[in-house]
């Protein structure tokens, strides 16, 4: 084999290692969101069955984080990869530490669920809990899109998108507390709704990390201490 050939075929061959990369992220993404969905619907219906499984199926997402992890750093120390591809890379490492951590909250509003809810969860809560736990899922099945495609417009989409599921979270923690004041003997069950909806509003705010990612693998600027109008304005700027 000479010289272009070979080079040729280690070229290839790379690229196919960062396109099964990207395809595992994808797969990862796949089973938290599933694991998302899976704890909302849990604590909506008070499912302590449904609970369990998504606190033993944690064990997927963490499985796969480290297994995604221990291949990049092998493409970093053998291909010491430039420029985009090492961009790539990068944020590659950077969303899976998200979503794991997506995974650990879904796995925490488990935990809240299998901690009993004693009828705490009336119906105009549990509609508003879904309707939080839709925004997030929505959120995330965006900013796996958004990456698959590295589609900068919908990544704009999701970080944007968590503006809702914080008020959100504020219109619930405001109604938690007005129950909590009314029966000083439910705060405990009712904490631990609480609990979860601040897991809920914590996913919104990994998934907007995810998005911002997308940012930097395309234009190699980090956004995620910047105004989201102020970056998108520089960066058009700077393409003009």
């Amino acid at each position: 084999m000479d010289k272009l050939n070979l080079g040729q075929h280690i070229s290839r061959q790379f690229n196919e290692e960062l396109e099964e990369v990207r395809s595992k992220v994808l797969q990862m993404g796949g089973i938290v969101e599933e694991q998302v969905g899976n704890a909302v619907r849990a604590l909506v219906d008070g499912n302590a069955v449904l609970a369990a499984e998504v606190v033993t199926n944690d064990y997927r997402v963490n499985a796969l984080e480290v297994e995604i992890d221990e291949e990049c750093t092998r493409i970093v120390a053998l291909r010491q990869p430039a420029a985009s591809d090492l961009r790539l890379v990068m944020a590659v490492i950077k969303t899976i530490t998200d979503l794991e951590r997506i995974g650990d909250e879904a796995k925490r509003v488990g935990k809240m669920v299998e901690a009993e809810l004693h009828g705490a969860l009336n119906e105009e809560v549990r509609q508003e809990l879904e309707h939080m736990g839709d925004l997030v899922r929505n959120m995330l099945r965006l900013a796996l899109d958004a990456f698959a495609r590295t589609d900068i417009d919908t990544a704009i989409r999701v970080v944007k998108a968590d503006n809702k599921v914080d008020s959100k979270y504020v219109s619930i923690t405001r109604q938690l507390m007005t129950y909590m004041a009314a029966d000083p003997k439910s705060i405990p069950t009712i904490l631990n709704i609480l609990w979860a909806a601040r897991a809920m509003e914590r996913m919104g705010d990994r998934c907007g990390n995810i998005a911002e990612y997308i940012f930097y693998l395309v234009y190699g600027r980090d956004i995620r201490h910047t105004s989201l109008d102020d970056a998108v304005a520089e960066i058009a700027a700077e393409q003009e």
